[in-house]
């Protein structure tokens, strides 16, 4: 290539999309492509899709009209849409946007020069192949989030929920191998990154597929040695795969982070058992006891999905017994999406979605109150923080019990020093609402 095309690329949805957008900058950054994050100036924008929900349909599709005004606005040549949406639609996504040039399925990451490339010359946009791109190497990433990275470890999954969409999107569960995980980690922490954070679409099914079979445990025993200071945590666990392994790697404390992200989905033995899930109250508190005992000072999440097919006011009013017994630090509510394709979408009684919308409103109002109760109950302690950017009043950043982008954060007072961003600090806590914590730097 003789010009040095730039290229905007705007990645949406969840953190193992980030993955994916990372892999392309650093495979187009290889093959001589520059960076823009204005549209304006870009000749290639690639839009990385989310297709999970409804919602995330929508916030897709806006973004691609939006981007797609620049075809006739700015300097685009090439409008690539990737992800899980031209996976879902195939080829019907370049006749709902006539803009859009070339696409790429979710098996497709590493083919993003070669397709845009073949676009310039003239080619169609082609249609998304099976689901099924795993890289086993350290790939090439441009790291964009700051002073954390992701690091995938896995793609697809076999769970069966029936209400998830991410079989078909994705693929069944395939881990990388635990050498390419620990050589890639490797690379990100000697570019200076101070926090791995570990993701896939079922992250406790790490390695079971694999022959010989190994675990996430496994993994984590692996993955503590790599550095002398830092922190590494796991998003996307499964209920019924927290083992005593698990938790006792986790019990040994940093660099790994006391921190279970367990999504429930829900309590109630009927609603479970329509969602291809099990379980019931009693043994989901008995679980999370366990878990605290066998883990001192563990942080616990959680996510929950209200209006799901069949959820009565009993059901509902179970759930929200249970997040008040539970205590549990975060927990994020989703309302139902009816996703086509999915065994949950041909359900009977449907509930109307305004009523599980309300729902969700009622759920996070009961967290909101046990989240300001605990964060009331640090006020006056001395807390590890990772600062993530220096600001106005000094820093933000996040303690252990944090993790980037859906928990809380730490407003850090102090006169602001950009050298510190990507450091350790021990502060002392001085005020806190639901979701955030006020601190000064602990001098003593």
């Amino acid at each position: 290539m003789t010009e040095r095309l730039k290229v905007c690329l705007v990645s949406l949805g969840c953190a193992r999309n980030r993955v994916d957008s990372e892999v392309m900058l650093g495979l187009l950054g290889q093959a001589g492509f520059e960076f823009t994050a204005f549209p304006g100036d870009a000749e290639i924008i690639i839009v990385n899709t989310c297709a999970f929900i409804g919602p995330a349909r929508e916030e897709s599709s806006r973004t691609i009209e939006e981007l797609g005004r620049w075809k006739a606005q700015g300097r685009c040549r090439v409008l690539l849409v990737a992800g899980c949406l031209p996976q879902r639609e195939g080829s019907d996504l370049p006749r709902q946007f006539p803009g859009v040039d070339a696409l790429l399925g979710t098996g497709q990451y590493g083919q993003v020069v070669d397709t845009i490339r073949a676009t310039l010359d003239g080619a169609g946009p082609g249609v998304p192949g099976s689901p099924g791109y795993l890289f086993e190497e350290a790939p090439p990433r441009l790291v964009t989030t700051g002073v954390s990275a992701y690091l995938k470890l896995a793609e697809g999954c076999s769970r069966g929920c029936t209400f998830c969409a991410i079989p078909r999107l994705r693929g069944p569960m395939r881990s990388r191998r635990p050498e390419a995980v620990v050589a890639e980690a490797r690379t990100l922490v000697g570019l200076g990154i101070s926090e791995l954070v570990l993701v896939g679409q079922d992250t406790t099914a790490f390695g079971l597929d694999l022959e010989p079979a190994t675990s996430l445990a496994g993994l984590l025993a692996e993955l503590r040695g790599l550095g002398p200071d830092g922190w590494i945590r796991t998003l996307y666990g499964h209920p019924d795969a927290i083992t005593p392994a698990l938790l006792g790697v986790l019990a040994d404390g940093p660099p790994l982070c006391r921190y279970l992200d367990v999504p429930f989905q829900h309590v109630s033995p009927s609603v479970l058992r329509r969602m291809g899930r099990r379980g019931n109250p009693e043994d989901f508190l008995d679980r999370l006891a366990g878990w605290r005992r066998s883990v001192p000072a563990l942080t616990l999440r959680t996510t929950f999905i209200t209006g799901f097919p069949g959820e009565t006011d009993d059901d509902f009013e179970l759930l929200r017994r249970f997040v008040r017994e539970a205590a549990i630090d975060h927990v994020g509510v989703f309302a139902y999406s009816r996703e086509p394709g999915t065994p949950a979408a041909e359900l009977d009684d449907q509930v109307p979605a305004d009523l599980a919308e309300e729902r969700r409103k009622r759920l996070l109002e009961e967290q909101r109150a046990i989240a300001r109760r605990m964060g009331a109950g640090r006020v006056g302690k001395r807390e590890r923080v990772l600062l993530e950017r220096a600001t106005r009043y000094g820093w933000r950043g996040r303690t252990e019990r944090d993790a980037p982008e859906v928990d809380g954060v730490v407003r850090v007072r102090g006169k602001s020093d950009g050298a510190l961003v990507g450091r350790f600090v021990t502060v002392r806590v001085t005020g806190a609402g639901p979701y955030h914590l006020e601190a000064r730097l602990d001098d003593t």
